[in-house]
């Protein structure tokens, strides 16, 4: 049984950073595709960023891309996405999830974490 479980949203001032990870349980993270989506208020759903299983290649949004960067540490179990030089705009509700390799098609994904940025 898969599980995925965000931390670290908040509530900050524009211009600071956040650290949200996401601790996954039930599989292996060197074996997947995880990635980050966020989801505001009257707005579609966003593929925010990506990392394969090999942890060598990410992709970013281009709203994000330049300030946003995602890692993993596969002995943990544990994807992160560092967010610098926050916007209001980055204020969402953000979901990890477990993607088929190479794209944005989810698996599983978690309940969220909430970033406010005023």
């Amino acid at each position: 049984h898969v599980q995925l479980v965000e931390s670290g949203g908040g509530s900050v001032q524009a211009g600071e950073s956040l650290r949200l990870s996401c601790a996954g349980s039930g599989f292996r993270y060197s074996t997947a595709t995880m990635a980050w989506f966020r989801q505001a208020p009257g707005k579609e759903r966003e593929g925010v960023a990506r990392i394969l299983n090999s942890g060598d290649i990410t992709t970013y949004a281009d709203s994000v891309k330049g300030r946003f960067t995602i890692s993993v540490d596969n002995a943990k179990n544990t994807v992160y996405l560092q967010m610098n030089s926050l916007k209001p705009e980055d204020t969402a509700v953000y979901y990890c999830a477990r993607v088929g390799g190479g794209t944005w098609s989810l698996d599983y994904w978690g309940q969220g974490t909430q970033v406010t940025v005023s």
